[in-house]
């Protein structure tokens, strides 16, 4: 070894290659790196800080994505037509203070001013009455007093079928007469607390054609369908395999006396009339407010709230294919654990061609709600209503929460703790913001998750308060303004 070779060895290494001190990574040598090359669609997922990116803007701007500030929008039914989705359903969920109708009411406002429609089903608070009538729509509250809504109204489906000819015809006459069976159907379920059997459905299904028939060009009404039970055609008496009439009476006098509940009980005077609720053509939004029947046995709520979807839906089928339609559903699971079978009779009543523009929400606070359901089978069903919503809106929930929601959409360990990170702890503290207020996570299938932060407008504030003790209002004549919160909460 040559002098010079012996002195660059014992020259310290340069400080590119680490500081000369113990620990400091001090190197003689540098290997070069290995370059390689791929599509970032094959290789996002290797770099450790990746993030989703946010969605077009083509829709109803719901905020901005946390963690690149770009602008999200929402709109399922534009998110079918790109093929992203398979459906325009929405389930939206999250523990109560997040603001979950503050979201739903910023979708509403948005397509109605794209030139959709908005329908507020059986709203059970009224917490959408401003807005529909701001919106320049309907408010129909219905109860004691108020409007009536006849559960066998055909609503605006009655004049497409008044003008259909042929097969349509007969199709359209098929899906009304369905509708109201179902109908009546649940609401026996409902005054009885229990199932119908085979021989109810029969005699339901031929006192309702009667009743029909009997009505000519208007619409029927449940004592119809209760005197024509009564009276007891040759149909009726072959249903109940009895020739004589007082053989026939005891075969039908609970289902006789079940319906008379719905004309002489607590419910009288709200679903045993002609409906004096109406939808015109050229409706901007619709609501039916429920909110009178809320401090109500569970039993006239719950009929309200079917029979207020039963008679939307005919709104919704008869605006479909022309305009897009926004379907709300709030608390939802208030109707179906009223008794066993309503889960599958309200998804026939409420059936919605969603490939037609439909969009509709369906709201709640916790999976758990499932579990007050009747059976096992309507937990099943409705577990199935649940993974049918294509899109998930998920706001602030414990963790116990989303292991019920794992079993429905796949959530990343970063998604999971993104949403438990915005779940209110159990405090003492009075008068604190919810954590989680405005920060909604947007799922859909194996994609990664949008988080979205969104801030409401000093008028939307005014307009979707529904809880005015945390809500900031901003003084006038250029006085300092408070901080606004990031959303309304429910």
């Amino acid at each position: 070894m040559s002098p010079m070779q012996g002195d660059a060895l014992d020259r310290p290494a340069p400080r590119a290659w680490g500081w000369p001190v113990r620990g400091g990574g001090r190197a003689a040598h540098v290997e070069g790196g290995t370059l390689y090359a791929g599509t970032s669609s094959q290789l996002c997922g290797l770099f450790p800080f990746a993030v989703s990116s946010g969605t077009s803007v083509r829709g109803v701007p719901i905020g901005r994505h946390l963690l690149t500030a770009e602008p999200v929008g929402l709109d399922p039914a534009e998110w079918l037509r790109q093929g992203l989705v398979s459906n325009t359903g929405v389930w939206v969920q999250g523990q109560p203070g997040i603001g979950k109708s503050a979201i739903i009411k910023r979708m509403i406002t948005g397509l109605v001013a794209f030139g959709g429609v908005a329908v507020v089903p059986g709203d059970v608070k009224g917490e959408y009455s401003r807005l529909v009538e701001t919106l320049g729509g309907s408010v129909w509250r219905v109860g004691r007093g108020l409007h009536a809504l006849n559960p066998l109204d055909a609503g605006p489906l009655r004049a497409s079928l008044a003008a259909a000819v042929g097969s349509e015809r007969e199709r359209l006459a098929e899906a009304v007469r369905v509708r109201r069976l179902s109908l009546l159907e649940a609401l026996v379920s409902i005054v009885r607390r229990g199932e119908v059997d085979v021989t109810e459905r029969r005699l339901l299904g031929a006192a309702l054609d009667a009743s029909v028939h009997a009505a000519g060009r208007r619409e029927p009404v449940v004592p119809d369908v209760l005197r024509a039970l009564a009276q007891g055609g040759d149909e009726l008496r072959a249903i109940v395999a009895s020739r004589d009439a007082a053989g026939y009476r005891r075969g039908v006098r609970e289902l006789v006396n079940t319906l008379a509940l719905l004309c002489d009980g607590t419910i009288r005077g709200i679903f045993d009339r002609p409906s004096t609720v109406a939808s015109g053509p050229a409706t901007t939004s619709l609501s039916l407010d429920l909110s009178a029947l809320d401090n109500d046995d569970d039993d006239a709520l719950a009929a309200g709230m079917l029979c207020s979807w039963a008679w939307s839906t005919a709104v919704t089928e008869g605006a479909a294919g022309s305009r897009t339609v926004a379907v709300v559903q709030d608390e939802l699971w208030r109707a179906l654990r009223v008794a066993p079978g309503l889960v599958e009779r309200s998804d026939r009543i409420t059936r919605l061609n969603r490939h037609r523009g439909v969009i509709s929400f369906q709201v709640t606070h916790s999976l758990d709600d499932l579990e007050a359901l009747a059976t096992s089978s309507d937990r099943a069903k409705a577990r199935g209503m649940v993974a049918r919503n294509a899109t998930l809106v998920l706001g602030g929930m414990a963790e116990q929460e989303l292991d019920a929601l794992r079993r429905i959409t796949p959530l990343s360990e970063g998604e999971a703790a993104l949403v438990t990170s915005w779940a209110a702890s159990p405090t003492w503290v009075g008068g604190a913001l919810h954590p989680g207020r405005g920060k909604y996570l947007i799922k859909s299938g194996e994609r990664i998750g949008l988080p979205v932060s969104l801030r409401l407008t000093p008028g939307e504030l005014a307009l979707y308060d529904t809880d005015v003790a945390f809500t900031a209002r901003p003084e006038v004549n250029g006085a300092r303004v408070r901080a606004m919160p990031t959303a309304v909460a429910r």
